[in-house]
C-alpha cells in the first residue's frame, strides 16, 4: 500500500482504546495522553483468491483486524514508547490448502492527520488446526514515536494499522466487496 494512501485514509481510522504502560520502577505519570490508534477501514480486511475469480469458491484465505489497542509510556523529554496489541479473525476458504498461513500487516506512525513518520511491516501466522475460522492475537512490543522535545504530546500522533494489500486487494475493499462466513445465518 502506498504511504500517501495511509495519510489520506487516516481520517477514516476506527479508533479504539488507549492506555498507559505501567512500570514498577518508575511511577511518574505520562507527560501527556497516548496517541490515538486505529485500523484503516480499507486495509482492515484481506481476501486472498486462488486464481482470477472473485467467487466464494475461489477464496483461499481471509483476515480481518477485529481490535487494536495501544499502551504507551513517556515522561519528561524521553521518547514515546508504545506497545500495540492486535486481535485478528482469520478464515480458510475452499481453496486454502495449508494448515498454517502468514498474513502481513503494517503499523504506521503519523503526525495527526498528516504525513507518515514511520511504517513497519509485521507477520502474524494463522494456524487452522482448530477449524476454518480462528482468532489470533499479536503484540508488537516496541513502537517508538519521535518527539522533538518534552513539549510535544502523544496527542500529536496517530498509530494506524492495516493489512499489507496488493493493489487488487485494496480495490476489492474500496469497491465495498466482502465475504463473511456467517452471512445468511
Amino acid at each position: 500500500m502506498r504511504l500517501s494512501m495511509i495519510s489520506s485514509l487516516a481520517a477514516l481510522a476506527t479508533l479504539t482504546a488507549c492506555s498507559t504502560i505501567g512500570n514498577s520502577l518508575d511511577d511518574r505519570p505520562n507527560a501527556g495522553p497516548c496517541p490515538t490508534v486505529g485500523s484503516l477501514y480499507e486495509a482492515s480486511r484481506i481476501i486472498e483468491f486462488e486464481g482470477d475469480s472473485e467467487a466464494f469458491s475461489d477464496i483461499a484465505y481471509s483476515g480481518e483486524i477485529v481490535d487494536v489497542r495501544l499502551f504507551c509510556r513517556y515522561v519528561d523529554d524521553e521518547p514515546l514508547l508504545a506497545e500495540v496489541e492486535l486481535v485478528f479473525a482469520f478464515g480458510r476458504g475452499p481453496k486454502g490448502t495449508e494448515q498454517l498461513h502468514d498474513f502481513n500487516y503494517f503499523i504506521a506512525v503519523t503526525r495527526r492527520n498528516s504525513r507518515v513518520l514511520n511504517r513497519e511491516t509485521f507477520t502474524v501466522q494463522a494456524d487452522f488446526d482448530d477449524g476454518p475460522v480462528i482468532s489470533a492475537r499479536d503484540v508488537v512490543g516496541r513502537v517508538e514515536i519521535p518527539r522533538l522535545d518534552e513539549s510535544i504530546s502523544g496527542a500529536n500522533f496517530e498509530v494506524l494499522v492495516g493489512f499489507d494489500l496488493t493493489e487488487k486487494q485494496l480495490q476489492f475493499n474500496l469497491d465495498g466487496k466482502r465475504f463473511r462466513l456467517d452471512a445468511g445465518q
